[in-house]
């Protein structure tokens, strides 16, 4: 009976790990489905020729298996968002006429992610230029892919990795002509000019959010998904560039924030790689520059009265 009992949790242990490798995203070439989708060829039995062959992926549809086990959604397998019908192929094509699960089909209503505020969140959406234009056909996967989404702005101290992260979102459309003309159906403007207007536009691209001059910002939401019209797109400089800076209520809020207050803001001014002149004022330093340049002042009017009493 021992024996026996032996070898159960035995088989049931080594059928855990063989399933547990079998869907790693890390053992690609055991997955079912990444076994074709992380590489560029894939091969498949053509029941009609009775014949293997050997075919080309669509680039679009190549996975990239590291960014998977880095993204946040690395314990999920495919078929948990997919159907099951796609374990075989060839793959049924009446499947890709089907509705996918949306965010909120897992994160609406459930407590464990009421922190999110995913249910907001959609409402701001739903007032972006984005859905107004595009409506349903504009999901949250056009920004946030679902393979590879990482939280980047919730849990980096670093804001040049934030931007680059987050402004990369908005050019894999904005910057991509076949993905903005199959959303948009017309021809994508180029960035540069339509940017013209704005001084020092690699600097502004490498340092600022996309987000920040075109999203409204909300204090209730760490960010906004209420995309502006280019007509209401933030131009006036004065809003970054100043002591009570916009930027201190959006790139640099919550984590970054606190990050910065735990280190000091002058050692932070000092070391930030995306210091932005203004975003950054230190009330006490301020001070003593002002008090320096009056008793500066005063000084040189001093020394001018007695000089001209001394002519005299």
């Amino acid at each position: 009976m021992k024996y026996c009992l032996f070898l159960l949790i035995l088989f049931s242990l080594s059928f855990v790990s063989w399933h547990s490798d079998a869907q790693s995203y890390e053992n690609a070439k055991h997955h079912q489905c990444l076994k074709c989708h992380s590489n560029q060829t894939y091969s498949f039995m053509n029941s009609v020729k009775g014949k293997e062959e050997k075919r080309l992926m669509n680039p679009y549809f190549i996975l990239d298996t590291v960014a998977m086990t880095n993204g946040v959604h690395k314990p999920f397998d495919c078929t948990d968002c997919h159907s099951s019908e796609y374990a075989s192929y060839p793959h049924n094509g009446n499947l890709k006429l089907e509705p996918l699960s949306t965010c909120l089909d897992c994160h609406g209503g459930d407590e464990s992610f009421a922190s999110y505020h995913f249910e907001r969140i959609e409402e701001e959406f739903k007032k972006s230029v984005h859905y107004k234009v595009y409506g349903d056909n504009f999901s949250c996967s056009k920004c946030h892919s679902q393979h590879t989404y990482v939280a980047t702005s919730r849990n980096s101290d670093n804001v040049l990795e934030i931007v680059d992260y987050s402004n990369k979102m908005c050019l894999s459309c904005h910057n991509d002509m076949k993905k903005y003309e199959l959303i948009s159906g017309h021809e994508n403007p180029k960035l540069r000019q339509v940017h013209d207007w704005l001084p020092n536009q690699e600097l502004h691209f490498k340092n600022v959010r996309c987000i920040e001059c075109h999203t409204e910002v909300l204090d209730s939401l760490q960010v906004s998904h209420n995309i502006l019209p280019k007509t209401q797109a933030l131009r006036k400089c004065v809003e970054c560039h100043s002591a009570n800076s916009r930027l201190q209520a959006s790139l640099y809020k919550y984590h970054n924030l606190q990050k910065r207050s735990e280190n000091g803001e002058l050692k932070m001014v000092l070391a930030n790689e995306s210091y932005v002149i203004g975003s950054h004022q230190i009330p006490h330093l301020k001070m003593a520059s002002i008090v320096i340049f009056i008793l500066t002042l005063v000084g040189i009017i001093i020394h001018a009265t007695f000089r001209i009493l001394k002519k005299k």
